[in-house]
Order: C-alpha cells, then sequence, then structure tokens
C-alpha cells in the first residue's frame, strides 16, 4: 500500500488543506513588532503583516518561537498554515523538544478562537496524531508528538485514549520506544518534557497510563525483560519502589 494513501494520511493532508482555507488572508497586527537586534528585520516583521506570502525556514522558526509577540495569536493565524505542513514533515527543529512547539500554540490560545478556527487545529492535531501513531516510520517520534499536543491542548487525556484505541503492532512499537524514552524520568518522578503548566498533573497521568496499559501490550513486542521492570516500578512508590531488586540506582 502507498503510504500516502492511507485512510491517516488522507484524514491529515484534509486537516491541512482545512487550515490553509480557515486562515487564509490573515496576518498578523498592523501595529505589531520586535526586536530587530534579537529577532530579525523590520522587512521581515513587515512579511507577516502580509497575508499568504511564504516565509523562508529561518524567518519562520523565530516566529513560532519567540515568546514575546504583542498578538501570539495573530501571528499564529498568519503562520499556521506553512508551520503545520511544515511541522508533518518534520522540517521543524527546536532547539530541546517539540514541546517547545507546543507552548507557541498554546501561547496564542488558540482554544478561545472562533469555533470554526479552534475546529480546524483540534482536527489537524487529532489527524496528525494518528497518522504518526500509525506510520512506521513517522517524520517525528511520538513521544516528541505527544508533548506537542499535551502542550498545545493543556490535556494528555485525548491523546492516550487515541493510542489506547489503536491496537496494532505498529502503535505498539512506538509504545516500546516511548517507554525506553520515558522511563528514566519517570522513575525520578519527573515528567519527560518541559511543561508549561500542571507539570506534576500531566506526570501522573501519563505514569498511572503507561503501568496501565503498556505491559501486555509490550510483552508481544519483545521489548527487554528490564524494560517491563521499570514499567513495574514506576507504579510503586518509596521503599516498594527503590528496595525492589529491579531498581536500576538512577541517581536524580
Amino acid at each position: 500500500m502507498n503510504l500516502d494513501d492511507t485512510p491517516a494520511r488522507l484524514r491529515v493532508d484534509r486537516a491541512l488543506d482545512c487550515l490553509d482555507v480557515t486562515f487564509r488572508g490573515m496576518t498578523a497586527s498592523s501595529d505589531e513588532t520586535q526586536c530587530d537586534c534579537h529577532w530579525g528585520s523590520e522587512e521581515e516583521l513587515a512579511q507577516l503583516k502580509v497575508p499568504d506570502v511564504v516565509l523562508d525556514p529561518d524567518l519562520l522558526r523565530r516566529t513560532w518561537d519567540a515568546p514575546d509577540w504583542n498578538d501570539h495569536g495573530a501571528v499564529l493565524r498568519r503562520i499556521l498554515p506553512q508551520f503545520a505542513r511544515a511541522l508533518v514533515s518534520g522540517l521543524v527543529e527546536p532547539l530541546f523538544g517539540m514541546d517547545e512547539v507546543g507552548r507557541s500554540f498554546a501561547r496564542g490560545h488558540w482554544r478561545q478562537w472562533p469555533a470554526h478556527q479552534s475546529a480546524a487545529v483540534w482536527e489537524f492535531l487529532h489527524a496528525w496524531w494518528a497518522h504518526t501513531l500509525t506510520e512506521p516510520d513517522p517524520a517525528v517520534p511520538v513521544h516528541e508528538v505527544l508533548a506537542l499536543c499535551a502542550e498545545a491542548s493543556a490535556t494528555l487525556s485525548p491523546w492516550l485514549k487515541t493510542w489506547e484505541a489503536f491496537e496494532h503492532r505498529v502503535a505498539d512499537r512506538h509504545l516500546a520506544e516511548a517507554a525506553a524514552h520515558w522511563e528514566y524520568d519517570l522513575l525520578g518522578d519527573q515528567l519527560p518534557w518541559d511543561a508549561w503548566d500542571n507539570a506534576d498533573a500531566l506526570r501522573i497521568e501519563l505514569a498511572a497510563w503507561l503501568v496501565r496499559h503498556a505491559p501486555a501490550r509490550l510483552q508481544a513486542q519483545d521489548v527487554p525483560e528490564e524494560l517491563l521492570h521499570r514499567i513495574r516500578l514506576i507504579g510503586l512508590t518509596g521503599p516498594a519502589r527503590w528496595e525492589d531488586p529491579h531498581w536500576p540506582n538512577h541517581r536524580y
């Protein structure tokens, strides 16, 4: 099967097209300002005040990454069609992790936009997430997309529920890779990415979901037994955790 013709990929394409239509003609506020010695030039800022002009990759990066726009929502709407396509293609490379991109979405307060605009963003995130879970070699690793979606939406629940519903080998292989990426931080009672807010609540939800949901699916993946033990340990606290013979003696 051509992976570009799968239902998940077609859903992403429709979601991207919807963003194009929904945010066509958007611009940054006419009085928006930015630091010309750190962010960029007046000529580059002027591009954000003209609709639908394709930005060069470096300008796109500096635009979504800047934390100090007067109206971040307007700037995000201006770049969103191009930004979303770059995300799906794996062309967005934050300095530390995709949680940075999620926080850029959050700064734009997109969930408070008019209903048709926020619905288009929701569908894009859900479509991209579903495609990532079903893609054997996604452009962005699953654990990175999850961090982005969680930070963008301030919740883990819908993304974990979708993962739980995808019962096939590709999604399970991604689960094994994500668990191996998360276990060190979760054993230290830390969220595996930097959160804008509610880090403890997100960490507790992720840990509980992993302990409850992962073992049965990972056993079929023939993962190292030590990983299964570490997931089990995440569900324990206090001496029950660090006195267990499989405690890895991490130092935090």
